[in-house]
């Protein structure tokens, strides 16, 4: 007699490398979709709209973006969580997803006006988080524990091929307009594979439990008390992803005003320098999943990339020429990339709840777009106050040591 595992169960079988391949092919178009804009077009825009006040411009624009990431993210998952369709919790998210960031795009693709740029960018993150929130559990829902420093290694290898395509995107189709088309194109083209072929495990009806509004809302309150290991993961997370998006969000202007390169220069440059840093990550993603898997332990991994990740930001602090932002960006890498795969990893090992585990990864990606909307407001205070880059880089390094350190409080996790 021929049974179906239960979508909340402990998965234990390995996943087809297929299936592996389509997922990674999502994630591409979803980085893609979010660092095309981050890194290059929506710093473009900023320009186009008020150039003398083109920080704050991009402060506000991807400020409110990741607010509306803040809320989403969470929000889909946990509506993911309880879906009840023949296609599986996840699938119709991604869909959904798919074409509504498509549109946002398009919306962005003419914007000239703040309110208009605001419109798009929002519209976009809180679509491509409704892809992210699904992609992501998928990873509990079907690999098993065994696997999962593996499979997050081939996300994190996603993840920065789909940063350096965003980039390079916006990069060589020579307007704005042409780089946010040709992100939606690629953004539809890459989640059909996996929509196709997901592989998702519909919940039963016995399996939800019944909807009340409070119980609803208070879920998405995760007690550090009930949950220490969850707790410390997120801050740690939250601290790595702060120092991190102090670099990203202000790279352009960086190799602009800290470097002195001239606008066509930095724009060439920062494709180039995320060239080398997706190569570097791509390198030791997936090693460093692998080696966590075959020795089963996490937190070694954890710790010692993210100082290796604010080594890198040091350089950028102490060397403000194009041969320091080359080897930061290479010692980035190769910290981002064993980060990026080993940390999910452990993250994926101290989810509360196997019923939640799409909102409770919604709840930790809070880690990942926070430091989005507080990162602009600590670069404007240090810039505004003419401390310069060197000052904000290294703040970014401190914040990430603090963030590495911190790991060692997780007890669940080797």
């Amino acid at each position: 007699m021929t049974t179906t595992r239960s979508a909340l169960a402990e998965p234990t079988d390995a996943v087809p490398r297929i299936w592996v391949l389509w997922l990674s092919l999502a994630s591409i178009g979803v980085w893609a979709g979010f660092f095309g804009p981050i890194q290059v077009l929506l710093a473009q825009q900023a320009e186009l709209v008020n150039e003398a006040e083109k920080e704050s411009v991009l402060a506000l624009v991807t400020g409110a973006g990741a607010a509306v990431s803040l809320v989403f993210n969470p929000l889909w998952g946990a509506l993911s969580d309880r879906t009840l369709l023949r296609i599986g919790r996840r699938v119709p998210w991604v869909v959904g997803g798919a074409i509504t960031g498509a549109v946002s795009m398009l919306v962005l693709a003419p914007a000239d006006t703040l309110w208009q740029m605001l419109l798009g960018w929002c519209l976009a993150q809180a679509s491509l988080n409704a892809m992210l929130a699904a992609l992501t559990a998928t990873i509990p829902d079907q690999v098993p524990v065994r696997e999962r420093g593996t499979i997050g290694g081939w996300l994190a290898l996603a993840q920065t091929v789909g940063v350096i395509a965003g980039s390079g995107i916006a990069a060589a189709t020579g307007s704005i307009a042409a780089g946010y088309l040709t992100s939606a194109g690629l953004l539809l083209l890459t989640a059909t594979p996996y929509v196709l072929h997901s592989r998702d495990v519909p919940l039963q009806a016995q399996e939800r439990p019944p909807f009340a509004l409070g119980p609803f809302v208070r879920s998405f309150w995760v007690s550090p008390r009930r949950h220490p290991d969850f707790a410390w993961a997120w801050l740690t997370r939250f601290l790595v992803n702060l120092g991190n998006s102090l670099v990203v969000l202000y790279l352009l202007y960086y190799l602009d005003d800290a470097v002195g390169l001239t606008e066509d220069q930095a724009e060439s440059r920062v494709f180039q320098l995320t060239a080398a840093y997706g190569v570097l990550t791509v390198l030791t993603a997936v090693v460093g999943g692998v080696w966590s898997d075959r020795v089963g332990r996490r937190k070694p991994f954890v710790i010692a990339s993210g100082l290796v990740i604010a080594a890198a930001l040091l350089v950028l602090a102490a060397v403000p020429t194009m041969t320091g932002a080359w080897v930061g960006a290479m010692v980035l890498g190769v910290g981002f990339g064993i980060y990026s795969s080993v940390d999910f990893a452990m993250i994926s090992q101290v989810l509360p709840s196997a019923g939640d585990r799409a909102k409770d990864l919604g709840v930790i990606n809070i880690a990942n777009a926070l430091p989005q909307v507080v990162a602009p407001g600590v670069a404007a205070l240090i810039l505004g106050l003419d401390l310069g880059y060197a000052t904000l880089y290294t703040v970014a390094a401190a914040v990430t040591v603090v963030g590495s350190l911190l790991v060692t409080r997780i007890r669940s996790v080797a």
